[in-house]
């Protein structure tokens, strides 16, 4: 199958662009349920991964051991935008861990809400790790590592035992075997996977269940609660996983990835989808996942009012005239 359009736009009532992708609608045993485009089509899932990366902390008991709280938790499966609460949530698990930011190995990035919020950094202003949207996996990482005694100084090599790990639990959780997962890596240097969209959609189908996964439902269970319960920590202001979970009233789990993808499951109904937008337009992405949502009978009116800046809408210009429109083009079709 080939990819369809998902999302285009209109000036003047003539077609200017065209967003095309895919999507995978499956419950928790993998059984695609509907789709557009090519649901198994092979995607890196950037930072979608996140909560399944962390299944080998939280079935070691690594929460337990450290004492950390659902806050904890949430932010190792964040995309954070570098905000206080972000910061300060990393700066207290390296602590837990008595370890210091020195031994992050994400690298260091100018935070995400200067770009929300259009604005730019103090003169002389800096920043270190901690402020790396990927500070609380690598803090978790780093959990880990001290709890069963292994090395820091390279754990986010493929062949630490950390990332050994990991890629075996991913694989668990999404159906594969780990050797058909194609490795990359991802931009603050820890392996990252390419697999089908209906088994990273068959992830989150099973994250968003719960205590009811027979194989890793307490993790699941810690991870989805602490995912809905903080989505501010998730993301950040502003940010399109803490508008998403916040409408979703504690039943959706959703995590954007960089470059096109982004996935929602529904912890009431068992089920979950993975989208993908080839050319990585977040708009367009965005306004996708809310149409998959519509056509799905997952919104209510006060859903979709919660979420009518995300989806399909008027583009207008600089003098707030409408000159355009953005809008669905594509029907989710059953196998």
């Amino acid at each position: 199958m080939q990819h369809t359009p998902l999302i285009e736009m209109t000036r003047g009532g003539t077609l200017e662009n065209q967003h095309f992708g895919s999507v995978a609608v499956v419950n928790t045993q993998g059984k695609l349920l509907a789709h557009a485009g090519d649901p198994h089509w092979m995607t890196f899932t950037r930072s979608t991964l996140k909560a399944l990366q962390a299944l080998p902390f939280m079935e070691a008991g690594g929460p337990q051991h450290f004492g950390f709280a659902s806050e904890h938790v949430a932010l190792l499966c964040a995309s954070h935008s570098g905000e206080a609460m972000h910061v300060q949530t990393t700066q207290a698990m390296l602590e837990k861990t008595g370890q210091t930011y020195k031994v992050l190995r994400c690298g260091c990035h100018v935070p995400y809400h200067f770009e929300i919020a259009g604005t730019a950094p103090s003169p002389g202003e800096t920043f270190d790790e901690r402020y790396n949207n990927c500070s609380g996996k690598h803090a978790g990482f780093v959990a880990y590592c001290v709890q069963h005694g292994l090395s820091l100084d390279n754990y986010e090599a493929p062949e630490h035992p950390l990332q050994l790990a990991i890629r075996r639990d991913v694989a668990l959780a999404v159906g594969m075997d780990a050797s058909d997962m194609k490795a990359g890596v991802d931009g603050c240097s820890a392996p990252n996977y390419a697999m089908p969209l209906s088994n990273l959609a068959t992830g989150y189908a099973r994250l968003a269940s719960g205590a009811l996964d027979s194989q890793f439902g307490n993790s699941f269970a810690q991870l989805s609660a602490a995912m809905t319960a903080h989505p501010d920590l998730v993301s950040g202001t502003g940010r399109n996983d803490k508008a998403f979970m916040q409408a979703g009233n504690g039943d959706w789990v959703t995590k954007v990835g960089a470059d096109g993808v982004q996935v929602v499951g529904s912890k009431s109904r068992g089920q979950a989808f993975a989208l993908k937008i080839i050319d990585a337009n977040k708009p367009a992405l965005f306004a996708a996942s809310v149409e998959v949502m519509e056509q799905l009978g997952w919104l209510d009116d006060a859903q979709r009012d919660a979420l009518r800046p995300w989806r399909a809408q008027a583009i207008v210009n600089a003098r707030g005239i409408q000159v355009g429109e953005r809008r669905a083009a594509f029907t989710l079709q059953t196998p």
